[in-house]
Formats: C-alpha cells, sequence, structure tokens
C-alpha cells in the first residue's frame, strides 16, 4: 500500500524553482504593487473587453511564471470559464430590469421566462460584466497568492516596508498554527478511530466527533501557544527594535521591470478598450455598460 504524500507546510520555506518560473524571483511587493492600481480601477469598469484582458493576461503569468500543480492548472484553465458563466448568470437575474430598458437591442432578447418575469441577454451581459470584474480581481490577486509563502511575504515587508518585525513575525507565529492543527486534528481522529469512539451516523454522532475532537485540539493548542511563547522569551524577541535575518529581502532591478511593464500592458489596455468603446470607467457602478 503506497504511503500517503507527506503534508507541506504553506509557511515553510519553499524549493527552490527554475528560472522560467519567474513569479517566484520577484520580491513579494511587486507582485502586490504591479496588479493593485488595476485591481482599483477595475472596480469602477464597466463592461466586458477590459476584465476579460485582464484574466487572460493573469493567466498568461500564471501558466508561464508560476510553479502549478496540474489539479491547480486544470482548475484555472477549466474552472474559471465555468464560474465567470456561472456566476455572470447568478448575477444577472438579479438586475433590475427597469435599468435594462434602454441598453439597447439586447434589451429585448428573451433567454426565458417565468409567468411575467424575464431573463433579458442584457440583463445576463450586466451579470457577466459583474462576474468578469470579480473574477478578474481574483485572479490578478492570485499573482501573488500563488507564488508567495508567508515567511516571504514577511521578509518583505519587514526589510523593504519597514514594518515593526514585532507585527510581522507575531502574524506569521499565529499563521503556522493553521497547518499545525491540522495535523493535531488528524492525530486526534486517528487516535478515535483506533479506540473504537467515533463510530456512528447521523447528526447527533457529528455532533458528539466534533465535541471529541474540539476539546483536546483546545488543549494542544494552549499548550502549543505556551511554548512558542516561551520560545520566543528565551530568544529576547522584541528585547530590541531591530534583529538581524537569515535571509535578505531585496528589490532589484527585475521587480522594477515587472512592475513597469505591467503598468505599461494594463494603460494599453484601458486605452485600446476605450477608443475602441468596448467599456469605460464611471464612478457610478451601478450604471449599466454592455
Amino acid at each position: 500500500m503506497p504511503s500517503p504524500p507527506p503534508i507541506r507546510d504553506p509557511y515553510a520555506e519553499q524549493a527552490p524553482t527554475s528560472g522560467i518560473r519567474f513569479l517566484h524571483h520577484l520580491n513579494p511587493l511587486a507582485k502586490f504593487a504591479a496588479p493593485l492600481p488595476v485591481m482599483l480601477a477595475l472596480i469602477f469598469t464597466r463592461g466586458v473587453a477590459i476584465p476579460l484582458a485582464f484574466i487572460v493576461l493573469a493567466l498568461g503569468l500564471l501558466v508561464i511564471g508560476a510553479r502549478l500543480s496540474g489539479r491547480a492548472l486544470a482548475a484555472l484553465l477549466l474552472g474559471v470559464p465555468v464560474a465567470v458563466l456561472v456566476l455572470g448568470f447568478s448575477f444577472g437575474i438579479w438586475v433590475d430590469p427597469e435599468r435594462i430598458e434602454g441598453a439597447g437591442a439586447a434589451a429585448s432578447v428573451v433567454l426565458f421566462g417565468i409567468g411575467d418575469w424575464e431573463f433579458t441577454l442584457a440583463a445576463y451581459l450586466v451579470g457577466l460584466a459583474t462576474a468578469m470584474r470579480i473574477t478578474a480581481l481574483l485572479m490578478l490577486s492570485l499573482l501573488a497568492g500563488l507564488t508567495t509563502s508567508g515567511p516571504e511575504l514577511v521578509r518583505a515587508l519587514v526589510q523593504n516596508l519597514r514594518v515593526p518585525y514585532r507585527i510581522g513575525y507575531t502574524a506569521l507565529a499565529a499563521l503556522r498554527f493553521v497547518p499545525r492543527f491540522g495535523h493535531e486534528l488528524e492525530v486526534i481522529r486517528a487516535a478515535h478511530r483506533v479506540r473504537g469512539t467515533d463510530a456512528g451516523r447521523g447528526p447527533v454522532a457529528a455532533v458528539r466527533r466534533t465535541i471529541g475532537t474540539a476539546i483536546p485540539l483546545l488543549a494542544s493548542a494552549i499548550r502549543h501557544a505556551e511554548r512558542v511563547a516561551l520560545a520566543m522569551d528565551a530568544r529576547a524577541f522584541g528585547a530590541h527594535p531591530t534583529r538581524t535575518e537569515r535571509t535578505i529581502s531585496r528589490w532589484r532591478v527585475r521587480d522594477t521591470v515587472f512592475v513597469v511593464l505591467f503598468w505599461a500592458v494594463s494603460v494599453a489596455i484601458y486605452w485600446w478598450a476605450l477608443q475602441g468603446g468596448f467599456g469605460g470607467v464611471t464612478p457610478d457602478r451601478t450604471e449599466v455598460g454592455l
């Protein structure tokens, strides 16, 4: 019987990546700074062309520059289009018909109806535009989310943005509790199975199992928190205004080049869409734009 794959700590040091996976070699702050202005602009963007362009751009960068598993790659390439279509339908249902009466010929195309209520092409396009904006925001956030570990982000914030290390590393220590608690939960469940105390089905048995695992998990969490606090005190954590770093987070030329190129491509996309009439930017997010 093959042994199960080892549980990877998402907050531990990551294995080195090849040169073509360039996103892993960039400073974490560069991967946040590059899409941030675009994400703010997308909030006030209407239409489907501009969000679609940024979805394709983010997908291209992730496929080329990120180290993705086969499951993650399939989820991006197959799950994103399906999610956009489903969300577009869901958002379109809630569109007020009075808002789209003057939306052009699409307002007169009825896709289906239930009684007096009609679902028009214009309503679907409005819902699709909203779904694409949300998906574009998510895809742009994945540029940093899928290629940056917790320690890398904390080091960049502390060393480059001068965030107090007391805040950064304390938050990182709290985040590292999550994978440890997952492992502890599996150990507790395995112990219950060995003792035969998790038998039974139905809601009552589920509540009993939850209580049976919550109490020992809480006790383990308290013990672990005490050990972490003692270890930090033993190492004089917080006793000095600064601390030495084993790994240096540097802002390099390639980080500046990535940010500048991303901004240039983003400006080109907006210029192309606005000049061609494929979308618009308005502070009124309730305005209908097809």
